[in-house]
């Protein structure tokens, strides 16, 4: 099992990274959530991976934290979610917000999500309910946020943007932004990365 990769990063195509360790270039899916931190190509970083293998391919999966990679875990175990599925979880969701929204029982944060369904957000709640350990994740953990983050935020997501890629956007505004300065600098950003 490769647990972990350390290297150069040569490219990012989301959701596909390419990392060269010593010499050997591994294609890697990592999840948004990932993506949004990773450096500039050309730089160093390390990932947690998890690899799977089927009959006729091998797929690696990186991951920016720990956390990351054992929520990803718990949900590949569950019937129907595969890896695609979880990596989408993950790039819609933070560790934090996917353990708040089974805490709450919370389906329509999961339906946001874009390919999961009302039936697969339900089935998630209920498998995940007594299955993610919060001990280590802090689900106080939110943003920092400008004054008018919530408005930004709304802003963003009745544009169509799930929550992660709001919430790095107003990450990178100034904090002091009003609202409409607030979104245009996201909209100018987002459109960026896409």
């Amino acid at each position: 099992m490769i647990g972990r990769l350390t290297g150069i990063l040569l490219e990012k195509h989301p959701p596909q990274v390419l990392l060269d360790v010593q010499g050997v270039g591994y294609e890697i899916d990592v999840p948004m959530s990932t993506f949004y931190d990773l450096p500039m190509t050309g730089m160093q970083t390390t990932l947690y991976t998890h690899l799977v293998i089927r009959e006729d391919v091998h797929l690696l999966f990186g991951f920016a934290t720990e956390s990351e990679r054992q929520t990803f875990r718990q949900l590949i175990k569950i019937s129907g979610v595969g890896a695609r599925t979880a990596l989408a979880l993950l790039s819609g969701l933070s560790v934090p917000d996917l353990y708040r929204a089974v805490g709450d029982q919370d389906s329509t944060r999961l339906i946001r999500v874009p390919g999961i369904g009302k039936k697969t957000a339900e089935r998630l709640l209920l498998e995940l309910r007594d299955k993610l350990d919060t001990e280590g994740i802090n689900l106080d953990q939110s943003s920092a946020t400008p004054n008018n983050g919530s408005d930004i935020l709304n802003a963003l997501l009745s544009l169509g943007y799930n929550d992660r890629e709001a919430d790095w956007a107003i990450k990178q505004i100034a904090s002091n932004a009003n609202v409409s300065d607030g979104i245009r600098q996201a909209l100018q950003l987002l459109s960026k990365e896409k």
